[in-house]
């Protein structure tokens, strides 16, 4: 494919516009340092995603700066490289159709349980409410291919987080469109930050499996504006 469709062109300017802004978030909420992590949106209706080029500071992230690429990383619109985590991002909606936005970061807390290769129990309401559970460790992988993608999507098929902490690397976070996927990186490190301290005064005890799916099932269908 060569360049943008017109009759995605709207679509794509829109999403070029919200996920530049949501990178606006990763640094307001300490989730990066300097030009680590991203954001991608998926282009509905297309093998397309919108994500941030590779090495470009924060305050330089405008809407313009987006770049555009197919599912296997291959640049269809911009004037410079896309993100180094493209191809994982890509694996993950070639894999997983449900999923509008990924969100990568090296935030502090919960790269540190990553970097001990260790899930995180699930011992608060708030954990059983976004994440239904533990979140999950998912394999060791290298940048530079899909291999972390691959891992993305073995470890969340069989879990209901949208959080998923790579071995020695960082979390990956999914949603149905790319601000879930903020969302659940932000709730994620406040998570790990508050297991981490509970841990310091002794080992914080597992919610009931009964608990957790009950607070999953209000969060998910009844909390909130419909």
């Amino acid at each position: 494919m060569t360049g943008v469709p017109t009759s995605l062109r709207a679509e794509v300017d829109r999403l070029k516009v919200e996920v530049s802004a949501l990178h606006a978030l990763l640094p307001a909420n300490n989730l990066v340092a300097w030009t680590a992590g991203n954001v991608s949106a998926r282009v509905p209706g297309a093998d397309l995603l919108v994500i941030k080029p590779s090495g470009v500071l924060y305050d330089q992230l405008t809407a313009d700066a987006m770049v555009v690429t197919d599912l296997e990383g291959t640049l269809v619109e911009g004037d410079r490289a896309p993100s180094s985590d493209t191809f994982a991002h890509g694996y993950v909606y070639a894999h997983m159709p449900h999923v509008g936005g990924v969100v990568h970061t090296h935030s502090d807390y919960a790269t540190a349980w990553a970097a001990r290769r260790e899930s995180i129990p699930c011992v608060l309401t708030m954990m059983a409410d976004e994440f239904g559970g533990d979140i999950p460790v998912g394999p060791f992988a290298l940048i530079g291919d899909d291999a972390i993608g691959r891992g993305v999507v073995e470890t969340l098929r069989e879990s209901r987080s949208p959080a998923v902490l790579m071995a020695h690397h960082g979390p990956f976070t999914i949603g149905k469109d790319a601000i879930s996927a903020v969302k659940a990186a932000v709730l994620l490190e406040d998570v790990a930050r508050t297991v981490h301290f509970a841990r310091q005064y002794g080992e914080p005890q597992r919610l009931a499996q009964s608990d957790i799916d009950s607070l999953y099932a209000r969060y998910q269908n009844v909390y909130g504006q419909k």
